[in-house]
C-alpha cells in the first residue's frame, strides 16, 4: 500500500509512514506493528484471523467461520453444505476463511481503525515515559511551572509533567506560571492515565544530590555521603567521609571560601546547613553530629543504640538546640537515641551500667550559615 504524493516526489508506502511515526513519536516498531494489526481486527469487528508482512508493509483480513452441521449462528458458523461447495475437503469442526477485501471496510470502519492505532500509540508512548523516569526516581531534573492548581505546582520535566505538592515545597516558596524549578523525583507510579512524576524540593536525598552535582570528589568517590537529616528551609546536617587520607572531606564540601556550600544554601533559600565528619566509632560521630557545640564524652550501649552525651555547662543549650533541633536532627543523622545532659548535672546521674564511655578529643565538623 502507498500514499502517492505530487508529481515529481517520491511515493510513500505505508511502510514507510509508520516508521517515520515510530521514529517521530520514539516508540518501538513492534508496538506500532501491533496497533495497526489490533486496529485491521477491530475495523471489521467478526474478523478472527489475519496474515500480515511487516517487511513489505502489505496485510490480509479473513472472516472465520466454523463448519457445523446446522447453522445456529451467521456471522460465526457455516453449514458443511455450503462449506464443502467451496472446499469438499472440509469437514465438520473444522475453520473456513474467508478473505475480506479492504477496501470494504468503509469510513466508520476506517475511524475505528484510526481511533485504535491512536489508543495503542498513546500507551506504548506512556510506557517509555514510565520506564524511563521510573530508572531516575532520586534523580534531581529541572523544568518550567506550567500552571499552578490549589497551590500544587505542575511541572513541564520534558516529555511529561511532574507534580510538586504544597507540602513538598520550601517555606514560603511560591511560584508563578514559566518559573524555572530544579526539584527531586521523589516517586514514579504508574496509572490508567499515564506515569504520574511526584517531585519534592525538600526530601533529604535532594539535599544529597545537590553536595553530589556540586563536589567534584563525590561525585568522583573520594568522597561519600554517608547520611543525612534534615529540616527543609531552616536547618540540615549532612555526614560525610574521606576515602582517601590527603583529602578533607568537610573542607571539600565546604569549599573555599565556603563557594561549593553556598551555592547548595542559595538553591534551598539559605537553608542552614551543617557539615560533619562521619566515624565508624558510634560515640566519635555522634561527638561530631552535635556540632558546632563542644562535647566532653560520650557514652553508648551498642545493642541498644541508645548513647549519652556530657556537654561543658556552657554548651546544653547550643547541644540541645532551639526547641531541641540540634540534638533532633544529631539523632536522625546517627540513628541512635541521645541524651544529652551537662557536666554539672552529670555530677548527680547514677553509674552508666551496660555502657561504655569514650573521651572526645575535638568534634570534627564544619558548619555554613
Amino acid at each position: 500500500m502507498a500514499v502517492r504524493k505530487k508529481k515529481g516526489e517520491k511515493e510513500i508506502t505505508l511502510l514507510d509512514a509508520l516508521k517515520d511515526i515510530c521514529t517521530e513519536r520514539e516508540i518501538p516498531e513492534e508496538n506500532l506493528f501491533e496497533a495497526v494489526e489490533a486496529a485491521l481486527i477491530l475495523s471489521y469487528r467478526k474478523v478472527a484471523g489475519d496474515e500480515k508482512n511487516r517487511e513489505k508493509g502489505n496485510f490480509r483480513v479473513f472472516e472465520n467461520y466454523t463448519v457445523v452441521e446446522e447453522v445456529e449462528n451467521p456471522d460465526a458458523e457455516i453449514s458443511l453444505a455450503d462449506a464443502q461447495k467451496i472446499n469438499p475437503e472440509l469437514k465438520i469442526g473444522d475453520v473456513y476463511q474467508k478473505e475480506v477485501p479492504v477496501s470494504g471496510f468503509g469510513r466508520i470502519a476506517a475511524q475505528a481503525a484510526k481511533q485504535c492505532v491512536m489508543q495503542k500509540i498513546r500507551e506504548a508512548e506512556r510506557g517509555i515515559i514510565y520506564d524511563e523516569f521510573n530508572g531516575r526516581e532520586n534523580d534531581v531534573v529541572s523544568g518550567t511551572v506550567t500552571r499552578v492548581e490549589d497551590g500544587n505546582v505542575i511541572v513541564d520535566i520534558g516529555k511529561t509533567e511532574g507534580i510538586l505538592f504544597s507540602v513538598e515545597q520550601m517555606p514560603g516558596e511560591r511560584y508563578k506560571q514559566g518559573d524555572r524549578v530544579r526539584a527531586y523525583i521523589a516517586e514514579v507510579r504508574k496509572i490508567g492515565k499515564g506515569p504520574q512524576i511526584f517531585l519534592s524540593r525538600t526530601h533529604p536525598g535532594f539535599l544529597r544530590r545537590l553536595f553530589e552535582m556540586e563536589v567534584p570528589e563525590i561525585q568522583e568517590g573520594l568522597i561519600v555521603v554517608k547520611s543525612v537529616s534534615r529540616e527543609a528551609g531552616n536547618r540540615s546536617k549532612i555526614a560525610v567521609c574521606s576515602q582517601d587520607e590527603s583529602i578533607d572531606a568537610v573542607g571539600s564540601c565546604v569549599g573555599q571560601h565556603g563557594i561549593r556550600v553556598q551555592a547548595i544554601m542559595d538553591e534551598l533559600g539559605d537553608e542552614k546547613i551543617d557539615i560533619v565528619e562521619w566515624n565508624e566509632e558510634p560515640a566519635i560521630f555522634i561527638a561530631n553530629a552535635l556540632s558546632p557545640s563542644r562535647v566532653f564524652k560520650v557514652s553508648v550501649n551498642d545493642e541498644e543504640k541508645v548513647s549519652r552525651v556530657i556537654v561543658p555547662d556552657n554548651q546544653l543549650s547550643l547541644a540541645i538546640g532551639k526547641e531541641g533541633q540540634n540534638a533532633r536532627l544529631a539523632a536522625r543523622l546517627t540513628g541512635w537515641k541521645i541524651d544529652i545532659k551537662s557536666k554539672s548535672q552529670a555530677k548527680d546521674l547514677p553509674p552508666e551500667e551496660g555502657m561504655r564511655q569514650v573521651k572526645i578529643a575535638k568534634a570534627k565538623g564544619g558548619k555554613k550559615r
